[in-house]
């Protein structure tokens, strides 16, 4: 290894050390669907996943639903970006697709008489 590419590589490796952290962003998304709209919300949400988990950025996406417990919520939906800046494009991006293609998030949800807690999260 010569010279310049190890004062290089020290160069890189200070920067990152000192770098501000930056944590990562949940976003976490509690639904109450009626029974009767259980498939069409459920395949839509899995939809709308499987392209997240395309984007730059995106940690993990997660589909869920409740098996047991007295929760009001019977699908959660939790997408873990790098960070905040990821969570940033990932919505811009997501706001072109729908326009693009005509989908509105909320009506889809009020059609179908999904109620929704929507929010976002860090690590504590």
């Amino acid at each position: 290894m010569n010279r310049d590419h190890f004062t290089a590589t020290a160069s890189a490796l200070a920067d990152a050390v000192h770098a501000p952290f930056q944590p990562a962003v949940l976003r976490v998304d509690k639904f109450n669907v009626p029974a009767e709209a259980l498939r069409p919300f459920l395949n839509r949400m899995k939809r709308t996943q499987r392209t997240l988990r395309t984007l730059d950025g995106c940690l993990r996406a997660m589909l869920l639903t409740q098996t047991g417990g007295a929760s009001g919520f019977n699908v959660v939906a939790l997408v873990e970006w790098a960070d905040a800046g990821a969570l940033d494009a990932a919505q811009a991006f997501m706001r072109q697709r729908f326009e693009e293609t005509g989908f509105d998030p909320a009506a889809f949800a009020r059609a179908l008489g999904v109620q929704a807690d929507l929010g976002f999260y860090q690590p504590a």
